[in-house]
């Protein structure tokens, strides 16, 4: 058999997908699925609640010592930027319990299709973002 015959008789070799790593000067011009976004930014706020766990448990223990800490406490938490730091850990701490909700439902197997992961993922969105804005006006003093 010659060598014409042989690469006429083999099938031609099917176009493979090509998978590409994307550079760090990519990330913000990436875009992800709604239940992407949401699985990062519940990293993210887990992170920064851990993080920020230190502080919260001073504050709170100047919460209970005495009348004088208390007021302490009122002084600090009413400055400008660390209503800004609470109001971000009331986002963290707000997003990470809806999403944490919407992992157990996913955890039973309710949900897993595009379809309505991708709702349960826009519904964590629609219930993190009013609560924290409630919250951030209470924390601002509006209501």
């Amino acid at each position: 058999m010659s060598q014409t015959s042989q690469s006429t008789i083999l099938p031609k070799a099917r176009k493979r997908p090509q998978f590409r790593n994307i550079h760090v000067s990519q990330i913000v011009s990436y875009s992800l699925p709604p239940a992407g976004m949401v699985s990062i930014l519940h990293r993210i706020s887990g992170a920064a609640l851990f993080l920020f766990l230190p502080l919260l448990l001073w504050l709170f223990d100047l919460s209970l010592i005495s009348e004088l800490s208390f007021a302490r406490l009122a002084e600090i938490a009413g400055q400008w930027w660390m209503k800004l730091i609470l109001l971000g850990l009331m986002w963290a701490f707000l997003h990470h319990l809806v999403a944490g909700i919407r992992y157990l439902v996913l955890d039973l197997h309710i949900g897993l299709d595009k379809g309505p992961s991708r709702s349960s993922a826009l519904a964590v969105f629609a219930v993190s973002i009013p609560l924290t804005l409630l919250a951030g006006l209470r924390l601002f003093g509006v209501f």
